[in-house]
């Protein structure tokens, strides 16, 4: 069996070429996707004989480096779907039926069907809190909501494109990953209904507290069973644990001696799951009243775990939720009851102090007057325990896999010092895990600090500018927004990290994007003012004399302040769209703006720039709104949705309206000519289909603010780019006598 797990990875590791690779992976997907023939008319699943072969893959390409070669092919859906086929059948069934393999090692069907349960988890990014989805919304990153549903749902339009344009070609030139007729239907989670039934309790223990468990019912009589298997020798049958409905105790049902492994109850994986969210919730409200020892409550759940390591999902939803809830007393971190983390809290202080000195972002102490701030709610300290109470081998790989990346984000979403707590204890467990926990912690300095968040991105500004007096790189640009990695192998040890790092970390957990939008819009006008002053500062105002050789040095000083100009706007759309997608793009053309026009900015307060700072700021914001509409919705012309037709028709109306007079504009004129212009002349050169669908009533009052303005070239082009029938009109404006 061992044998067989070490060729699959081997294959994996020879497989050096992307031809090669695809060509591997896509036998893989074959390999599991048995499917009954059309003429089968047996009751059970030909899946079921395949259950050695099936499970030598599926612990072959368990691996975490694996997934992302799935995902790099465009396979994900498809082993996806494979997954829950094999997660349906196996989950039938019970652990009595068994196979025997290699050397007398023997492999249930509870086995199998962990090993594909969570590899499927693993690729829907289960790991995720849902505080996650409920803070991002509808601007969630992609990727970052993926469901069985949605993970279908791209498994059958790519079914159906594969089939339409088969009808095209003759022959295959790639191997094929189904080739029965049923593959190249549709599938959808009726067709899986036992994992849609886990999938819904999964989304109802998210939304609300657990409820619904009545006396005698069978889900019941196995919570009770498992609970008396799970705390069978605490207190030496003492102690009452207690379900939902306070019937069940524990009792000392094995002899001295007996690990009471036979006990377990015979049933499919599908059974067991469903009771474990109700297992959970005893154990831990036990723990909370005090009737279960912390370190037994971890013994037990870690034994049910061993049992089926699929429960491991199970439990890393509920506590996710749990923590959500702030229902739960903190849990004090004293070495007595809970784990300690005293030994490593300084100097995880002291490290996360030296990862973020370079955005000038104070450091919470994380011990006050002497004592330390060791607590954690009581959900989180109960999850930690358990993850370290496994030993780091080949056994454990399963469940530090799924429970690892969950307990990180899980810690990462609670208040600040959780996260720190966490590194500490990790640690101590295993030192070279150092640099990675730590740089985990210090992100959670930015999660519920607004104000961090923002000098964070100033950081960012000032950084790629080459402005700070902090950053990594003194001549700026991209070196010095992204920096060159940090680790204790950097001499002195730890190094500080780049802002932009840092960014790339925490944006997902932002909680409000609308306001962080408008904070990047301010400190983008807050560099282009110290672009301006120090534009000026450095080559004198005596230089801007109308010489020829000042003239030399006025373009030579203007077109310095353009290029950073342009790097920060590229900056401020790439941090916008990054952090809110379409929904917040679409948010600064037709809120955001159009505010900002509207009221009195001052930006050159006492003159120190001479009024340049006006002329620079609409080119940079003119830059930033083009740099988010083609981040947002390209500018290919068929666009690939019909908000970006939406957002920009509304947007040229309103430059329109404030061109012909109907809108009273508050912002200085000279910034708001430089918008204008610059905005359409970006459109003209760079993205003239946008043009296209907007109407012509538009174009022709743009147009003729621009002539008024003098922009005689850029009137007529936006009249050209508007298509067939603008021509006429820009004709009549090319023929008229004031032209």
């Amino acid at each position: 069996m061992k044998r067989n797990e070490r060729n699959v990875s081997c294959i994996w590791m020879a497989s050096s070429t992307r031809d090669v690779t695809n060509l591997l992976v896509r036998l893989v997907v074959k390999l599991l996707s048995h499917s009954d023939p059309s003429d089968y008319s047996g009751r059970e699943s030909q899946l079921i004989k395949h259950g050695p072969m099936l499970n030598v893959i599926l612990t072959g390409i368990s691996p975490v480096d694996y997934a992302p070669i799935f995902s790099f092919h465009g396979l994900v859906p498809e082993l996806a779907t494979v997954l829950m086929a094999i997660c349906e059948v196996f989950g039938c069934l019970s652990p009595s039926v068994s196979w025997t393999v290699g050397a007398g090692e023997e492999i249930s069907a509870h086995t199998v069907f962990s090993n594909a349960f969570i590899l499927l988890l693993r690729l829907w990014k289960f790991n995720h809190p849902p505080v996650e989805y409920c803070i991002m919304g509808d601007g969630a990153p992609v990727g970052s909501q993926l469901t069985p549903e949605y993970l279908l749902l791209l498994r059958n339009s790519q079914v159906l494109c594969a089939n339409s344009s088969s009808k095209s070609r003759s022959s295959q030139k790639q191997l094929p990953v189904t080739s029965s007729r049923s593959s190249q239907n549709p599938i959808f989670m009726d067709s899986f209904p036992k994992l849609k039934l886990w999938y819904r309790q999964h989304q109802a223990c998210l939304a609300s507290p657990l409820s619904g468990l009545a006396h005698g019912t069978p889900v019941h009589n196995i919570v009770d069973s498992l609970l008396n298997l799970m705390f069978r020798k605490a207190n030496k049958g003492s102690t009452s644990i207690g379900s939902v409905s306070g019937s069940s105790s524990i009792s000392n049902s094995s002899g001295p001696g007996d690990d009471g492994s036979h006990l377990w109850p015979q049933l499919p994986a599908w059974e067991i799951l469903e009771a474990v969210p109700f297992v959970v919730d005893a154990a831990l409200t036990a723990c909370s009243h005090g009737r279960l020892f912390p370190r037994e409550l971890a013994t037990g759940l870690k034994d049910l775990a061993d049992f089926l390591p699929a429960s491991t999902a199970t439990i890393v939803s509920y506590f996710s939720a749990e923590v959500t809830r702030g229902v739960w007393k903190p849990a004090f971190m004293n070495g007595t009851d809970w784990p300690s983390p005293a030994a490593n809290l300084s100097m995880v202080e002291e490290h996360i102090k030296k990862i973020v000195a370079a955005t000038g972002v104070d450091v919470p102490r994380l011990a006050t007057g002497g004592t330390t701030l060791g607590r954690l709610p009581l959900p989180l300290a109960a999850f930690v325990s358990l993850t370290i109470t496994y030993k780091l081998d080949k056994a454990s790989e399963r469940f530090l896999n799924l429970a690892g990346p969950a307990l990180e984000n899980l810690a990462a979403s609670c208040p600040w010092p959780s996260m720190a707590i966490v590194a500490a204890l990790w640690t101590q467990k295993v030192k070279r895990w150092s640099d990675f926990l730590v740089f985990s912690a210090s992100r959670t300095v930015f999660h519920h600090n607004n104000d961090a968040v923002v000098q964070l991105l100033r950081s960012c500004f000032t950084s790629i500018l080459g402005m700070s007096s902090t950053s990594l790189c003194c001549c700026g640009g991209v070196a010095s927004l992204l920096g060159h990695g940090f680790g204790s192998h950097c001499s002195g040890g730890l190094s500080p990290v780049a802002p932009g790092i840092l960014y790339l970390r925490i944006f997902r957990c932002i909680k409000d994007c609308s306001i962080l939008a408008e904070d990047i819009l301010s400190l983008l006008m807050l560099s282009v003012k110290d672009i301006a002053e120090t534009t000026v500062s450095r080559h004198g105002s005596d230089k801007l004399k109308r010489t020829k050789y000042a003239m030399g040095h006025g373009k030579i000083s203007l077109a310095t302040a353009m290029t950073q100009v342009k790097v920060a706007a590229s900056l401020g759309a790439t941090l916008v769209w990054l952090s809110g997608g379409t929904t917040l793009v679409q948010s600064l053309f037709q809120e955001m703006l159009p505010s900002w026009f509207l009221s009195a900015q001052d930006l050159d307060r006492g003159g120190a720039s001479g009024g340049t700072v006006y002329k620079l700021g609409g080119h940079a914001l003119a830059y930033f709104a083009v740099y988010c509409g083609m981040f947002a919705w390209g500018i290919d012309p068929t666009p690939v949705s019909r908000r970006r037709e939406r957002v920009m028709r509304s947007h040229l109306e309103f430059l329109a309206s404030a061109l012909d007079g109907k809108i009273s504009l508050g912002c200085n004129m000279s910034l708001w000519q430089a918008y204008v212009s610059g905005f359409l002349e970006l459109v003209v050169d760079r993205a003239p289909c946008l043009l296209h669908e907007v109407d012509l009533k538009v174009l022709k009052k743009l147009s003729i603010g621009l002539r008024q303005w003098k922009e005689k070239e850029l009137a007529v082009a936006i009249l050209c780019r508007g298509g067939p029938e603008a021509m006429g009109v820009a004709a009549e404006l090319i023929l008229d006598s004031e032209w």
